[in-house]
């Protein structure tokens, strides 16, 4: 328990229902939908698409969706859905270095994937909802056409986006006011949006990707040189997959496969369960650096080796072997960073808003929902108010490697939803935001809560740190003590400030023999846990 005399927030405990997401808006609504007979993937669409609207630069229409359902709790009946778009057909490798374009760049029409999440809200809502999509949707309509109050962390993030938003003049009329972004508690309305979403309610995915808005949509990103068509939005279906996981700690926890980073916190889990967490703090030197290592070792086999499964040979089964686990466990050094990264190939034929909700019938979500960047890649259609995102920029202009742009072909992808599960039962759908963080943030997040024995928000609110991706810097939150910053230094490490706060997660706990719930928010988000 925490020390009441401190600044903080408890867990929130209740017995009927639970939702935590990013926005209070989107929480409300989650549990305003489950009080009305939804379910708890009826309360996670509702609450996603609020937050198209009200968190615009964390999630929309025009990202990505994936998502974790446990009907009842139940494992064995636990669906997995990759909801991510694809690249237009005609954007071969070899188009691009025709064109002399060598990288993705974010702010370009390539960026843009065709957008996946409203095939995916729509195809999980006919499968598994309980209500219709006509009748969650109009929460989200609503907000838009009256209006929503801007809160202090959307603020925060947009004003570190102005420059790009003055880029787009579609974007820059919606979001800027006299040029500048909004102040927290001015009233912000999207009406293009809001009739996009009537369009998605009233008619499903048809109206989305067929007709006006597919038209509007193609035809900005053609106008800037992008390789999209009508037929590229017509093909858009996700897909159902078989979950990968591992056992940590007595726990199995649940990931989507590649195309997915998701791989990758399985991966970790692995390599720390092997460390030694008897007497030492989970904010110590000590024990961060380790984590730090562990991280760049992970992230080197992440950029190697995921990709669309459908189109590379990517080595799962390697990757979560005990063998690999002990032998990038056994490369590093407790005493000091690794100045170069071993090599360890893979065995030939070897195999950002989140949101959790549990209602009343114990039903599981995890739900991600995703532009990539703040705002994608800051390019909206000018008559359907949809902002795209950015999953191209994650590919690589480079033959022969697994993440190689291709037609047809979906990014390596950042969001992940997790589950964690014992005994067949799920015990905790959870999720950690923040692009490239996200699986780093699943293993800290999961460590401090079975190791440290730090309750499901006193594992959220910790000071986090993390190793960037291609980068010889470490990031760290200002609430990391001073003293483990010179520590972590003096091991070797580039120890940087992060520009903003590192990521941001959502979690809800069943107590199934007391029948509680208990969830848990972000503090660097402006959401909440609600129960009933």
């Amino acid at each position: 328990m925490r020390n009441l005399e401190f600044p903080g927030r408890s867990p929130v405990l209740a017995a009927n229902g639970m939702a935590a997401t990013s926005h209070p808006l989107a929480t409300i609504t989650a549990i305003d939908i489950l009080k009305q007979g939804g379910n708890a993937l009826d309360a996670a669409i509702g609450a996603c698409a609020v937050q198209c609207v009200v968190e615009p630069h964390s999630t929309g229409i025009g990202g990505d969706c994936f998502c974790f359902y446990a009907p009842a709790g139940n494992i064995d009946s636990m669906v997995s859905y990759n909801g991510s778009g694809r690249t237009p057909a005609a954007a071969s490798v070899d188009w691009f270095l025709a064109q002399g374009i060598t990288s993705i760049e974010r702010q370009s029409p390539h960026s843009v994937t065709v957008p996946g999440a409203v095939d995916a809200w729509c195809r999980l809502n006919e499968d598994h909802g309980e209500k219709s999509l006509d009748e969650i949707l109009q929460y989200a309509i609503n907000y838009a056409i009256d209006g929503y109050p801007i809160s202090p962390r959307v603020s925060y993030d947009h004003a570190k986006q102005l420059e790009l938003l003055q880029n787009d003049a579609n974007a820059a009329a919606v979001f800027l006011r006299n040029g500048k972004t909004l102040a927290v508690g001015e009233k912000h309305h999207q009406p293009k949006l809001a009739e996009t979403l009537k369009k998605i309610a009233a008619n499903g995915r048809d109206s989305f990707y067929h007709g006006a808005v597919a038209e509007d949509i193609v035809n900005y990103l053609q106008g800037l040189g992008g390789l999209h068509t009508m037929d590229d939005f017509a093909a858009v279906c996700g897909e159902y997959a078989e979950p990968l996981s591992v056992n940590y700690k007595g726990s199995d926890v649940f990931q989507i496969p590649p195309s997915g980073q998701g791989i990758i916190a399985l991966q970790l889990l692995n390599m720390v369960k092997g460390f030694d967490v008897s007497n030492v703090d989970p904010v110590s030197a000590e024990r961060i650096h380790l984590e730090i290592e562990a991280g760049r070792l992970a992230y080197r086999d992440r950029n190697l080796y995921v990709a669309d499964m459908q189109h590379a040979d990517v080595p799962v089964e390697w990757m979560l072997s005990e063998q690999h686990a002990d032998e990038l466990r056994n490369s590093i050094d407790p005493a000091r960073a690794l100045s170069q990264l071993p090599e360890f190939n893979a065995k030939p034929h070897q195999s950002t808003v989140t949101i959790s909700v549990v209602d009343k019938d114990r039903n599981c979500c995890s739900f991600i929902n995703s532009i990539f960047h703040s705002f994608g890649s800051v390019q909206m259609a000018p008559d359907s108010g949809v902002m795209l995102h950015n999953r191209g920029e994650s590919f690589v202009v480079e033959p022969g490697h697994p993440n190689c742009i291709g037609p047809g072909k979906r990014p390596m992808h950042t969001i992940i939803p997790g589950m964690l599960a014992k005994g067949g039962r799920a015990h905790m759908p959870y999720g950690v935001m923040g692009g490239h963080y996200q699986s780093y943030g699943h293993m800290q997040f999961i460590t401090r809560l079975m190791d440290f024995g730090k309750d499901i928000q006193q594992a959220q609110d910790m000071p986090r740190v993390f190793p960037v991706p291609g980068a010889d810097t470490v990031e760290y939150e200002s609430s990391l003590p001073d003293t483990v910053v010179a520590a972590l230094t003096a091991k070797g490490h580039n120890m940087v400030p992060a520009s903003s706060p590192l990521g941001g997660s959502q979690a809800v706990s069943i107590d199934w023999e007391q029948g509680v719930l208990t969830g848990g928010s972000d503090p660097r988000k402006d959401g909440c846990a609600i129960g009933y």
